[in-house]
């Protein structure tokens, strides 16, 4: 039985055409592409991603390297005042299919994930869904996991336990979990860690 495509709460950013091609079976919503790095030198690109955002926000998915990071602090920089969710696709080894080298970290691309694995990352971002912020700069402190003597350590480990790139800043993962995790599952989380 074929699944019914999600409609987003946002319009979504991919780096590539592929990236679109690929999500576009998945998602209804507006799939914005950024061609790389050249978005940020194109007018007409920026004009439109910052229409986009000035309606609400946008849905950042990008590859799981360095690349996809530069490419988020991008954006972030571009879109002052817009709420950027940010979606991280798992780190999975292996080389796209479509090139003809390995990428320099040894990870798929978007374009080459299992759709199952695109659409379960995309499920809680389905309009009309509302998430409740409950984890602070304050409390990642007291976690552990924020600013203090072994918090790097405990933000990798908690970082592995949700299959997100270790290299995201703290303030990305406090937004993602405030974004994708109850509070029940995070102070499980946080109680598994601390135990290793």
């Amino acid at each position: 039985m074929e699944r019914a495509k999600i409609k987003l709460i946002y319009p979504l950013v991919v780096e590539g055409k592929y990236d679109k091609i690929k999500l576009a079976c998945i998602v209804s919503s507006p799939i914005i592409t950024l061609d790389g790095f050249s978005a940020f030198n194109n007018a007409e690109k920026k004009s439109e991603l910052i229409a986009f955002g000035k309606r609400g926000g946008l849905i950042i998915l990008t590859d799981s390297d360095k690349a996809g990071t530069f490419i988020r602090g991008k954006l972030k920089g571009l879109l002052p005042g817009c709420e950027l969710i940010n979606i991280y696709a798992p780190a999975v080894a292996g080389k796209d299919p479509r090139r003809n080298h390995t990428n320099k970290e040894g990870i798929l691309g978007v374009e080459s994930l299992d759709c199952d694995i695109l659409y379960e990352l995309l499920k809680p971002l389905r309009d009309q869904i509302h998430f409740e912020r409950y984890l602070t700069r304050q409390r990642a402190y007291a976690d552990g996991i924020c600013g203090c003597r072994d918090s790097v350590a405990a933000r990798k480990a908690l970082c592995r336990a949700l299959s997100l790139p270790e290299s995201i800043s703290a303030q990305s993962l406090i937004e993602y979990i405030n974004s994708f995790v109850s509070e029940d599952e995070y102070s499980i989380l946080i109680r598994t860690i601390s135990k290793t």
